[in-house]
């Protein structure tokens, strides 16, 4: 089997439809409640979950169901359940808060700016956090 026009339309769909929602994600200050108290009227984390939610919602997978679960006091939950063939469960976890932007960054990088150099991201929770979406 000839992997490289997998492999071409695998790059073409991160970089035209992922890797543009990875960078508005990181432009989002979504902090972890343990570092905003107000994290819930602050909005940003609300704003996370349904940047990535409907990200997954335009993707072509058959019979998937997507719920985003909130519960009262807890940062909300992108439910994801696609059916299988196998009597085996697969879960895929991530978490859509991030740490505090926190100092150190170079004068032209910000936390909350995505920046491109060449094939490398920079910006808070490109590696970690949302991008567990898009792994999954």
């Amino acid at each position: 089997m000839d992997i490289k026009p997998h492999i071409a339309s695998i790059d073409n769909a991160w970089e035209q439809s992922a890797l543009p929602v990875l960078e508005q994600y990181m432009a989002i200050p979504n902090i972890s409640p343990a570092f905003d108290p107000d994290w819930q009227a602050n909005g940003f984390m609300d704003q996370a979950t349904e940047l990535l939610a409907n990200w997954c919602r335009t993707q072509p997978i058959r019979d998937m169901q997507l719920e985003i679960v909130r519960l009262e006091g807890r940062t909300p939950l992108i439910y994801i359940e696609i059916p299988g063939s196998s009597d085996r469960t697969v879960l895929c976890y991530g978490h859509l808060d991030k740490q505090p932007g926190m100092t150190g960054w170079r004068e032209d990088l910000g936390p909350w700016q995505a920046v491109r150099e060449g094939d490398k991201l920079y910006g808070r929770g490109g590696a970690d956090d949302g991008y567990a979406v898009f792994a999954s």
